[in-house]
Order: C-alpha cells, then structure tokens, then sequence
C-alpha cells in the first residue's frame, strides 16, 4: 500500500506526495495504453509492448487479443504457453506462469485482493504459481496465494482459493478435486496461435 495514502499534506510530505500521484497517473495511463494495444491483432506488435512493459516472456509464447494486467513487471511466463483471448494478469504479487500452459480466454489471476478485516481496506499480496503443462479452462479464477501444480487442470468458471496438487482435476466454487488427470509425464507442444487473435 501506498505511505502517502491517507495523509494530510504538510510542507515535509507535499513534494513526495505529489511525485507520487504524477507516478501513479502515468503508470495508470500506460496500463490503459496496453489495453488499446491488446487489441491490434499482430502477437509479435503486441508482444513488443508487453516486453517493453516489463512482462518476462519468451518469444514463443503468445498472449491473445484483449488481455488486461496490473503490473506487468510482475508477471513471468514461460516457454511455448498460450494466454486466451482476455484475460487479465496481475502482477502485484508476483505471476508465475510455467512452460506449456494453456490458459483459456477470460481467466482471471489475483495477485492482490483487499483485506476485508483490515481498518483501512489495505491491500494482501500473494503469489500465484501455475506450473508446467497446466490446462485453465475459460473464465476460472485463480486468487492470491496459490499454487496450481505439473500438468494439473482448473475446469471452466472453476473458484480456485487454495493449492492444486501435481496431475489433478479440480473444477467448481470454490474448487475442489474432481479427479485425476491420467497423462503424468506430458511431453507436447501446444499448437500454433491464430495469426490474428
């Protein structure tokens, strides 16, 4: 959470907390400038932008039309994974996201969530993990503080709120496990993204 937040001005805080507001308004507007690249349907344009924003990824790994984020330099990404088509990716507390995953459109991944015992409302960080050959269907949500592991499954409109074990399927709200995955030594390669997506 911000220091300044809250706080009256004075003499000793009014430049510290005007530096800060001018910082916050530009990190505000380059974020909104993301969300208009996110819709230019070339990955290698777009991918350009999300590098230069800090976002750790290889070049053959693709990020899909119309995703959103909140601190892009908080977000890794590893080899040959596909992010669907608008999804939002939160940096705050950091975003891991392994080698061979396919995340379906309009996933959601909270890093940060409010604190709803907090006086203030403030802020709870925690890091997301998803592991190598992790399968997301569309439009689950992953909170703060959670690990999905190796070659595990999150199925559609699916509430994750606590770690998923290595080769399971978990779906509903809140997630709980369905079964087991029967592949458990995943060797492949996702396909080719769509050119214009």
């Amino acid at each position: 959470m911000n220091q300044f937040v809250g706080q009256k001005i004075s003499l000793q805080n009014f430049f510290p907390k005007i530096l800060n507001r001018l910082l916050t308004i530009a990190n505000e507007f380059w974020l909104y400038l993301l969300r208009i690249v996110g819709y230019i349907p070339l990955h290698f344009f777009r991918k350009i932008f999300y590098l230069i924003s800090g976002i750790n990824m290889p070049l053959d790994s693709t990020i899909h039309l119309e995703a959103n984020f909140f601190k892009p330099s908080g977000i890794t990404i590893g080899h040959n994974s596909i992010i669907g088509y608008r999804c939002f990716l939160d940096g705050r507390g950091k975003l891991e996201i392994g080698n061979h995953v396919d995340i379906a459109s309009e996933v959601l991944i909270y890093t940060d969530e409010h604190d709803i015992n907090s006086e203030n409302f403030g802020n709870s960080f925690g890091k997301v993990t998803i592991k190598d050959y992790v399968f997301i269907g569309p439009r689950a949500i992953i909170l703060p503080k959670v690990t999905v592991g190796r070659g595990a499954i999150v199925a559609a409109g699916a509430v994750v709120t606590k770690d998923i074990p290595d080769f399971e399927i978990w779906g509903g709200v809140p997630a709980k496990k369905i079964s087991d995955r029967k592949l458990k030594n995943p060797q492949y390669q996702l396909g080719r993204p769509m050119l214009f997506q």
